[in-house]
């Protein structure tokens, strides 16, 4: 690009970047391909809130789109449920959004289960839409595999309605309330096992799998949720480290709530209830049971007819690791499993036939999701990163051969879903300089059509900018052990020769996600490069998708390796002639959040500054499956939690450094935050603080955030070349 073009195209600020349309172009979610493949649903945002979204049908034979449902036509405009609004708040992706976010479809294709502001709503595919009475407040709909009724939970019970008929609901659980609950996924399940229900229908609609829970022996913490207007005040059960979980069972009962049977879950109570699911035929129940110090999954099959269970097999973890918990795995028609696993070091598909296992992927990557599989044909198809640490691609495996085919492009990070028969696919892809694109594909993943081909041209909002858009680079660099190799990524402004530039070094840091990736970027990047900041990320060890050895380097070690690998990245950047060694300035949130205090405390000097947003301080106040699955229990492994605090001594903060939190966040407690803040104040330590009243977790999604940390690190930095 010429500078002439640089110099004509306009700089992207910060409102914009937070402004409707959003700068990634129209971005459909939730995709689903109707149960006879003509329509291809999703939920879009609307043009003038990209907050608020309406469900869409693409007919995927003439490429006609349609408005389904509008939410504002539709709903009442109503507030959620203390509970629907927490449950939205632990699955990240629907944070901050309104409207119509999740739907479910009748098997036989004729009607839409809507959940519209605390309400169901059942949908044609004329545009009609129906108000389910005494829905209110409902949680966790779906629609039964045959289609017969709709199944969800209402203060704290599960309620069972028929589909067609108009027939009224009838409750099929009676203790529900106070600290019981059933047909509901507890706090950890919806925040760290991704299991967001408590309920599961049989292929017959004849029975429910229903999970209870107590949280009665759950410690109660007080929680204040600080607004702008007003403080609320909730008892809330927290399981931190260390403390008990909820009591779990597992009932199965008939659709209309008789015939209960308690599930043997064995002798242990204090276990987590991973998963749930039945065999295709029916006849029984596949349970995942997972020891509380989680390096250990038991697979249970179960009788549903008497409860009656016994250990199909189980998954023990590497020595000093842990067990990755997973939705990788199907039941074949034929009794066969196929099953993820990590047990030769990286996590591989493998088939348990009768007794005896197979290993069907093997090699230095790793498998990271199985996506469909053909049984007709022989074939499987899953992602991995097999060409490319940086890629996520979708392949093929054939069955009776082993061979293996890539299906999608070199180049691109992809996500893909399948229809049942995994006879069609939906990609979406995206790589730093073309935002999600979507397309349907056949199952030799040729694209039969584009859902959102979104080119950056015309009238997409990014198409103002594109001329200014820098591009992404890759590298290595070795981490502090000096062997192992780091992935990095960095986007420069326009070098003039004989500057140096100031670096805007990103972190996350812990265990769970893969940053460096070859994806699109959030428009944020190029608005800090557009101000003159060189951004910069290195995934540590610890981080997913390189094997059991690199992710489990933080063994009862949160915060050592880390950090010494994130100062390793620092390094890497001195050496580089067109950056300004003083001048980088480190930022997190959450987990990156902890990161930016230990970064700044081990390594004084280094950082020419620090954002610190939502950080955990100490891991005794973080929840149990979460934590203990990385350090252990601290009743047990104290002298771990007490090494890996984020503020050992204070008075070895002497970084610039700015400490962000939401006042109502219930994941990481806003305590964390002012138990540092008040530690550092005893010490006569500066330090600068902005807290945000009746924002959860996500309050980095606030443009005030955004403009905080820049008037920070203008003061105490300097964007721009020198």
């Amino acid at each position: 690009m010429t500078a002439e073009a640089q110099t004509a195209a306009p700089r992207l600020t910060l409102e914009r970047v937070f402004a409707s349309p959003d700068l990634a172009g129209p971005q459909p979610q939730a995709l689903r391909l109707s149960p006879d493949g003509t329509l291809l649903t999703s939920v879009r945002p609307r043009a003038d809130d990209r907050s608020r979204f309406d469900l869409w049908a693409l007919d995927t034979r003439t490429g006609a789109e349609r408005m389904l449902v509008d939410s504002l036509r539709t709903g009442s405009g109503g507030e959620l449920s203390e509970a629907a609004k927490m449950q939205r708040e632990r699955d990240r992706t629907l944070t901050g959004k309104t409207g119509i976010l999740e739907y479910d479809w009748a098997p036989d294709g004729r009607s839409l289960l809507v959940p519209v502001d605390g309400e169901l709503y059942l949908a044609d595919l004329t545009g009609g839409v129906r108000k389910l009475d005494g829905t209110k407040d409902a949680l966790n709909p779906t629609i039964s595999p045959r289609g017969q009724f709709i199944g969800f939970v209402r203060d704290q019970n599960l309620w069972v309605q028929p589909l067609a008929g108009g027939g009224a609901a009838r409750q099929l659980t009676k203790d529900g309330g106070g600290t019981v609950h059933w047909g509901e996924a507890e706090f950890i399940a919806q925040e760290e096992m991704h299991r967001r229900t408590g309920y599961w229908w049989s292929p017959d609609d004849r029975h429910l799998a229903v999970a209870r829970f107590d949280e009665a022996p759950v410690k109660v913490f007080t929680r204040a949720a600080i607004g702008a207007t007003g403080t609320r005040i909730f008892e809330q059960r927290y399981p931190a480290a260390g403390t008990a979980n909820v009591l779990i069972e597992l009932h199965v009962m008939r659709a209309d709530g008789s015939g209960s049977v308690k599930v043997d879950l064995g002798s242990d109570p204090d276990i987590y209830l991973a998963r749930v699911d039945w065999t295709p035929d029916g006849k029984a129940l596949l349970v995942q049971r997972e020891n509380r110090a989680q390096t250990r999954l038991d697979v249970l099959r179960v009788d549903p007819l008497t409860g009656k269970s016994s250990v199909l097999f189980t998954e023990n973890a590497a020595a000093k690791s842990w067990i990755n918990l997973s939705d990788a795995y199907r039941v074949m028609r034929d009794g066969s499993l196929l099953w993820l696993s990590e047990r030769d070091g990286f996590a591989h598909l493998w088939r348990l036939d009768k007794g005896r296992w197979t290993q069907l992927t093997k090699g230095p990557w790793v498998v990271t999701d199985l996506v469909g599989v053909d049984e007709d044909r022989g074939r499987v198809y899953f992602m991995a990163n097999k060409d490319s640490v940086l890629e996520q691609q979708l392949y093929a495996l054939d069955l009776k051969g082993g061979a293996i085919t890539r299906l999608t492009e070199a180049g691109w990070f992809n996500r893909v879903t399948a229809d049942g028969g995994a006879k069609r696919f939906v990609v979406t892809r995206s790589n730093p300089d073309q935002p999600p694109q979507i397309y349907l594909a056949d199952a030799d993943g040729k694209r039969l059509a584009w859902v959102n081909e979104n080119r950056v041209e015309g009238a997409h909002p990014y198409a103002p900018y594109l001329a200014a858009h820098q591009p992404v680079r890759f590298g290595t660099v070795k981490a502090a052990d000096g062997k192992t190799d780091l992935q990095w990524q960095m986007v420069t402004p326009k070098l003039e020769p004989g500057k140096r530039y100031p670096v805007f070094f990103q972190h996350y840091g812990g265990p769970g996600p893969q940053n460096v990736v070859r994806n699109w970027k959030m428009p944020l990047v190029q608005q800090l490069v557009a101000r003159g900041w060189i951004y910069f990320e290195v995934d540590n060890r610890g981080s997913a998708n390189r094997g059991v050895a690199f992710e489990s380097a933080i063994w009862h070690a949160l915060g050592s390796v880390e950090v010494a690998d994130q100062a390793a990245g620092a390094a890497y950047l001195k050496t580089l002639p067109f950056v300004d060694a003083k001048r980088i300035a480190t930022f997190g949130w959450s987990y990156g959040g902890f990161m930016s205090l230990k970064m700044i405390e081990a390594d004084q000097g280094l950082y020419a500054a620090s954002v610190s947003g939502a950080p955990v301080t100490d891991w005794r106040l973080y929840d149990t499956h979460w934590t203990e699955r990385y350090m252990g229990d601290p009743r047990v492994d104290k002298a771990a939690y007490d090494a890996s605090r984020a503020v050992i001594d204070p008075l070895k903060i002497t970084t610039p450094l700015m400490l962000m939190h939401g006042m109502a966040d219930d994941n990481v407690f806003l305590d964390n935050s002012t138990e540092v803040a008040a530690r550092m104040q005893a010490a006569n330590v500066p330090f600068e603080m902005m807290f945000y009243p009746g924002k959860a977790h996500g309050a980095a999604r606030d443009i005030h955030v955004w403009t905080t940390i820049e008037a920070f690190l203008d003061r105490h930095v300097g964007a721009g070349a020198r």
